[in-house]
């Protein structure tokens, strides 16, 4: 196992401080807000060690109320809504200063079998024919802001491999499309719930990227303002994450100074074993945001 990933799962090992209550960190990266996929993961490790191993994580959906704070601790707050027959139905909510900075509900499922279908996986390369980011120009990297440099030029615990990556090179319009091969760096333990937790950290990547596209820019423009409004995700069968998926997404739509982007993830042989869906915040400042340059 990578340092980078050790440190991710020592991330989503909360402290359980007293009966459904439980406390988490965050790296000292740099980033002045805590990263979307951390709160969502931790959160969800919050909600499942409420819940019998029987059951397995079905669908979240979550929202972001105020920016999270790196330096201080967050307190995740679990409530036991409902125990039922094959469904179980947790909220929690995650608190900094005193407020809190996201709630989430989250549904379980005993296993049972029942009828199936599924589209198709696009057609595109596998991930061994693509370049890893390591290999990829520091073009990219050299236009970022510091704490983006920073996060590019470490060791990171998950794996992207983008299908095209000239949308970040480009102010060019184009398409709210993107596909991208993603995994943990290294293996994992088996525990399902541990795949689930890292997935749901990781599906906040790239997805807001998405419904920039269109419009020409990127996410390294320094007076455009992105954040993660919400995030939805349903798991539709067992994965293992250490292993490549296709994220494969788009963006139907952005008004109002929001993007909204949707996401399916396949295995490799083509199974689509989970879906996300987010709305973020879009906003074009006459000033660059502070931290961006």
């Amino acid at each position: 196992m990578t340092k980078a990933v050790e440190n991710l799962l020592d991330l989503l090992d909360l402290e359980k401080i007293e009966e459904n209550l439980f406390r988490g960190t965050s790296p000292q990266s740099g980033w002045q807000r805590v990263f979307g996929g951390q709160v969502i993961g931790q959160a969800l490790v919050a909600a499942s060690r409420t819940v019998g191993a029987e059951r397995q994580v079905n669908s979240l959906h979550g929202y972001f109320l105020r920016p999270g704070d790196p330096k201080v601790p967050i307190i995740y707050e679990v409530d036991r809504i409902r125990d039922g027959g094959s469904f179980t139905t947790r909220r929690v909510v995650a608190i900094q200063h005193g407020h809190a900075i996201f709630s989430m509900s989250a549904s379980y499922q005993r296993v049972e079998s029942g009828m199936e279908h599924q589209i198709e996986m696009p057609d595109v390369p596998m991930p061994e024919d693509l370049m890893p980011i390591s290999e990829i120009s520091d073009e990219l990297i050299s236009k970022a802001p510091e704490p983006v440099q920073k996060y590019w030029k470490r060791e990171r615990p998950i794996e992207l491999r983008p299908l095209d990556l000239g949308q970040y090179f480009s102010r060019k319009k184009q398409e709210p499309v993107q596909h991208v091969w993603v995994r943990a760096a290294s293996r994992l333990p088996d525990d399902p719930r541990i795949h689930q937790c890292v997935l749901a950290y990781a599906s906040d990547m790239t997805l807001l990227d998405t419904a920039l596209f269109p419009h020409g820019i990127n996410v390294f423009v320094p007076n455009l303002q992105v954040a993660s409004l919400d995030h939805a995700m349903w798991f539709h069968s067992d994965f293992r994450f250490d292993e490549w998926l296709l994220y494969t997404q788009d963006s139907p739509r952005s008004a109002g100074g929001r993007g909204f982007s949707r996401g399916s993830l396949y295995t490799r042989d083509g199974v689509l074993v989970a879906s996300a869906v987010q709305e973020g915040l879009m906003r074009m400042r006459e000033r660059p945001v502070p931290g961006k340059g």
